[in-house]
């Protein structure tokens, strides 16, 4: 499912207009891209937890060369499923 697909979806779900949906929806991602930014934990009910972890700096092989090299240390997002999506997904 794409973006649009998405939209028509919330659109036939919540009554509300196609763009009216697109704005919701934009303004939600901006939300929670601002809360991860600023490393915060993001937690919906049924549905999961968003959260920011930290990588540390490693080592690692270049493929193509062998040549050892190093990976900086870097923040991830990681999401957690609930247990209602859970139950969905494996059902």
């Amino acid at each position: 499912m794409n973006k649009t697909e998405l939209i028509d979806k919330i659109a036939a779900k919540s009554g509300l207009s196609k763009s009216d949906s697109k704005k919701a929806l934009d303004a939600s991602i901006e939300v929670l891209k601002e809360a991860l930014g600023a490393g915060d934990k993001i937690q919906l009910v049924g549905f999961g937890t968003f959260s920011v972890n930290k990588r540390p700096a490693r080592q690692g092989i270049n493929p193509a060369t062998k040549q050892k090299i190093k990976i900086a240390a870097k923040k991830v997002v990681k999401f957690k499923t609930g247990t209602e999506l859970a139950n969905v997904v494996n059902k």
